[in-house]
């Protein structure tokens, strides 16, 4: 049977979802708890390689076994066996070609700041703290510079090898939340580290480092320098993969 099953994390405490040399990662510990319910070594793909620190409501992975585990029974079973951080909280049967790396149609993913003059200390973990007085009219403008088909080089950090640096980003939104703004983000799929460097961009435009208007110079130079810096890892979180 082909599997499709989706996954929860807290990603504080792992190097990453994908398996690394030396580093704990949400991969290894889920190929952990599958080769012992089955008795065997197990393989998962993943719909996306989320980052150090980040976090993940509705990550997807896929994996091939016999059926000696009911669909209903597998999330009960990785529970017994999964750290307390990693929920698996979805299982269903996909059909044979399914891939949750390659058959997604889109990602969203969702970046939370945290705007009061004092962190709250129950969200420090999920949430940017940046208790700077922001322009959200100004905020929102921006991310609406941003969406659409084009050249997201200006938005990719170092150390990517990927070439092909064309992405459509469908949704860019800012959203407040009481003290909370939330950043969301979804596309069919985004550039090492695009999400938190987005992120960070827009945080300047609240500020007023830059202006909505600059997005465009941004994007047309194609250069990282030109854009804002690097969100943290921690107020960022993969909220669903979406399959048609």
């Amino acid at each position: 049977m082909n599997y499709k099953v989706t996954l929860a994390y807290d990603g504080t405490r792992y190097s990453g979802f994908q398996r690394q040399e030396n580093a704990n990662t949400i991969q290894e510990e889920v190929e952990g708890a599958l080769s012992l319910i089955y008795g065997r070594e197990v393989k998962i793909s993943g719909a996306g390689r989320t980052d150090s620190g980040v976090h993940a409501r509705g990550q997807v992975f896929s994996f091939t076994a016999d059926e000696r585990v009911p669909l209903n029974s597998l999330p009960h079973a990785l529970k017994g066996l999964l750290p307390r951080d990693i929920v698996a909280w979805k299982a269903e049967e996909a059909a044979a070609d399914f891939h949750a790396r390659f058959s997604p149609s889109r990602k969203e993913y969702c970046y939370t700041v945290d705007n009061g003059i004092f962190p709250d200390v129950f969200t420090r973990r999920y949430a940017y703290h940046f208790p700077a007085l922001l322009d959200l009219e100004a905020m929102q403008a921006a991310a609406g510079e941003l969406k659409g088909c084009r050249d997201f080089s200006a938005f990719q950090g170092a150390g990517s090898d990927t070439r092909e640096t064309f992405r459509c980003l469908d949704e860019a939104g800012v959203f407040p939340r009481g003290q909370y703004l939330k950043l969301v983000f979804r596309a069919e799929g985004f550039l090492y580290k695009m999400v938190r460097i987005m992120a960070g961009t827009l945080l300047k435009v609240g500020e007023g480092s830059l202006k909505p208007g600059d997005l465009r110079d941004i994007l047309k130079s194609r250069c990282r320098d030109r854009a804002g810096p690097t969100a943290p890892p921690h107020g960022l979180c993969l909220e669903r993969v979406i399959y048609e």
